[in-house]
């Protein structure tokens, strides 16, 4: 079991920035292919990002340009740096892991780890 805790969400005005970071308890296998996926009230969760074990970054087109994931193994953290953020962007994001070497697809249904989410909020 791996266990996932997200950090730093919060409220903030459009084209501001947040930092998300996701701690894992250790650093293993399960934690290779990392992502950050986010729903809003009625609708999918859906991919925002993800980082693999060598590095291979996806992001979704809505975020690109405006949003960085990175990954710390040597502190088991992954974060989201948000830039720009617009209030489509409000929603809960999570934090979520699979074994693999390469994430492929950026598919929630994929993933087998999640944290408990963090709430972003963007006002215009």
């Amino acid at each position: 079991q791996v266990q996932l805790v997200e950090s730093g969400g919060g409220s903030v005005q459009a084209g501001g920035s947040l930092r998300l970071s996701c701690t894992a308890a250790k650093y293993s296998y399960s934690t290779y292919c990392m992502g950050w996926f986010r729903q809003a009230p009625g609708k999918e969760r859906e991919g925002v990002a993800t980082i693999d074990r060598v590095g291979n970054i996806k992001y979704a087109n809505s975020v690109k340009g405006r949003f960085t994931i990175s990954k710390d193994n040597a502190k088991n953290t992954l974060y989201l740096q948000m830039n720009s953020l617009q209030p489509e962007d409000t929603a809960m994001y999570y934090c979520a892991a699979r074994g693999v070497w390469f994430c492929g697809a950026l598919a929630a249904a994929d993933f087998s780890y999640w944290g408990q989410g963090t709430q972003v909020t963007v006002s215009s």
